[in-house]
């Protein structure tokens, strides 16, 4: 190790020396801090390709097209003019697109009991014929309020899940069983007013 390294510190003697040899270790010449520019080389995920140009329209402006859409929306959920609402709701580690009357099948167990009635408090959005409100992840509980009623709670079909290997004298067989539970959407309700 240490005969090498003086190898190295003696042909970078000589060369510098004499210029007009050729390097064979161009390496050995090289500086300790060959860095000079910024350490993070520029691409288009440090900076985006687009220049930074202002808005068509102006703050004020676009403060009076929010006030003119949301005194639409306003207008139209308290005439109770807007049809029928459906609204995406997060149940049971998954999202489902629903209305009124609906039925459910939820690949799980719910600790209530059939009959029981439950409100589904994580609501992402909420839309009609001429609007839609979706929450930043959610809508407010005291916006929105969707009921459901619990109507069955039974068991899957057996699912046989086998593995083999042939010539290896290997089979495994689990067959597969999982709770279910039935639901039905009762009503999606808006509040009167946004705020």
């Amino acid at each position: 190790m240490a005969l090498g390294s003086g190898c190295a510190r003696l042909w970078r003697a000589c060369s510098l020396l004499s210029p007009r040899l050729p390097l064979l270790f161009p390496a050995a010449l090289r500086a300790q801090s060959s860095v000079t520019g910024p350490l993070v080389p520029r691409t288009s995920l440090t900076q985006p390709p687009w220049s930074d140009q202002p808005s068509p329209v102006s703050a004020e402006e676009e403060r009076i097209r929010h006030a003119a859409v949301v005194g639409t929306v306003n207008r139209l959920v308290a005439q109770q003019n807007f049809g029928r609402l459906f609204a995406v709701v997060h149940f049971a580690g998954r999202q489902w697109k629903v209305t009124d009357e609906d039925l459910i099948l939820v690949e799980n167990h719910i600790e209530a009991e059939c009959g029981d009635r439950i409100r589904m408090e994580k609501v992402l959005l909420i839309g009609a014929q001429d609007f839609t409100l979706v929450g930043r992840p959610l809508l407010g509980k005291d916006l929105v309020r969707v009921e459901a009623t619990v109507i069955e709670k039974t068991e899957s079909w057996p699912k046989v899940h086998m593995r083999f290997r042939k010539r290896h004298r290997y089979q495994r067989k689990k067959i597969i069983i999982q709770p279910q539970t039935v639901l039905r959407i009762n009503r999606i309700e808006l509040a009167p007013a946004l705020s």
